[in-house]
């Protein structure tokens, strides 16, 4: 017998309301469908550029901030931390070790210096800039490496505040989207052909979607040298984010040293677990007071290697790499959407002039220092 409309919402009211990850898991879903239809009207917006705008927007929205606040909160973390790795580890599948020794050793000693002086410039000025927590850190790795999917390995290993984390990638994010348009406008003013120019956008491009965007409008040569180069500098990750749970143990251990004298005496504050100087109840503050440490290699970070050696081997068929490619984009997509969703725009205005000046001075060293390594090399 069919139910009345007072029925069927009497029914409803009588549900169980969802519980734990699942409402922010289930928002980070439709997140990441809109996502996917704004790529489909307007394609040269990349699949997770669109995931992270639509998270800012989502967090501010009235009728959705107090969801994305509240119940759905646990959800869009887990999202942009679990997924994250998830989506990191499938992101080795599209490294080949044969294609990133093909490139050359001149070209592989221009990415290295490239992520080197990137790396080192960017948590420099941040540092002197006096920007708060693990963001310089966090900043300078979404530059030197791979955006977004960067930022979130070393938050990881570094134990970083979401809000350092999303404020970094909301920038990352932002100037990554401008190259998009700056870039192509440069390539005959700079004397660039299709080679040089793919170089130069795979150098100093931070996302591997915005790499193919900005490149596609070169040419086929340049797309394809441009995704090679940004697959060289996706390699570097592991060494970095191992570099970083490096020093975090080191920092643990001499925090758990001094804490250690401080409980004869005065007490003794909280110290900075990660590289960047994080205040605050860090993962790694934690590790502090449980006195667990990060493994040097993170798990998923194996996880990654794992699948570069694999894809190397050439066993997996070209539609097994193809359907991993789509989780992957997937997973990092619902991760961005979370990482968006907990972008404050008000307490990143407090420090947007210096966190603009950061993003502004490291876009000038990256693409400088990969135009000269371009013009060197080839």
């Amino acid at each position: 017998m069919a139910l009345t409309l007072r029925q069927r919402a009497a029914r409803t009211r009588s549900l169980p309301p969802m519980r734990g990850d699942a409402p922010g898991l289930l928002l980070a879903a439709l997140g990441v469908a809109a996502a996917l239809g704004v790529h489909a009207v307007v394609p040269a917006v990349p699949k997770l550029t669109a995931a992270v705008v639509l998270g800012m927007a989502a967090a501010h929205l009235p009728g959705l901030r107090p969801v994305v606040r509240g119940v759905a909160r646990p959800g869009l973390s887990t999202a942009g931390k679990r997924l994250m790795r998830i989506g990191i580890v499938l992101l080795g599948l599209k490294l080949s070790l044969d294609d990133v020794l093909g490139l050359g050793w001149a070209t592989v000693a221009m990415v290295l210096t490239v992520v080197a002086a990137t790396f080192a410039g960017t948590l420099w000025l941040g540092r002197r800039l006096g920007l708060p927590g693990d963001q310089p850190l966090l900043v300078a790795t979404g530059y030197s490496i791979c955006g977004a999917s960067a930022i979130g390995a070393v938050s990881q290993a570094a134990g970083s505040e979401e809000e350092d984390v999303a404020a970094s990638v909301a920038l990352v994010t932002l100037c990554g989207t401008l190259a998009i348009a700056v870039l192509p406008l440069l390539q005959h003013p700079l004397g660039l052909g299709e080679v040089e120019f793919g170089r130069w956008v795979g150098a100093s491009v931070h996302d591997v979607g915005q790499v193919v965007a900005t490149a596609q409008t070169g040419g086929p040569g340049a797309l394809r040298e441009a995704v090679l180069v940004k697959l060289m500098r996706v390699v570097l990750l592991a060494p970095l984010v191992a570099g970083v749970a490096v020093v975090v143990r080191r920092n643990l251990r001499a925090a758990r040293a001094a804490a250690a004298v401080g409980a004869g005496g005065a007490p003794v504050g909280p110290s900075a677990g990660a590289p960047g100087g994080s205040g605050g109840d860090t993962a790694a503050e934690e590790s502090v007071k449980t006195g667990s440490r990060p493994p040097i290699v993170p798990l998923f970070v194996a996880g990654f290697l794992a699948m570069i050696v694999l894809r190397t081997t050439g066993v997996l068929p070209e539609r097994t790499l193809g359907l991993a490619g789509d989780a992957q984009e997937l997973l990092l997509a619902a991760a961005l959407f979370g990482l968006g969703s907990a972008v404050h725009l008000p307490t990143m205005a407090r420090t947007g002039g210096r966190i603009a000046l950061l993003g502004l001075g490291s876009w000038v060293v990256v693409a400088g220092v990969s135009y000269a390594g371009v013009l060197i090399t080839t």
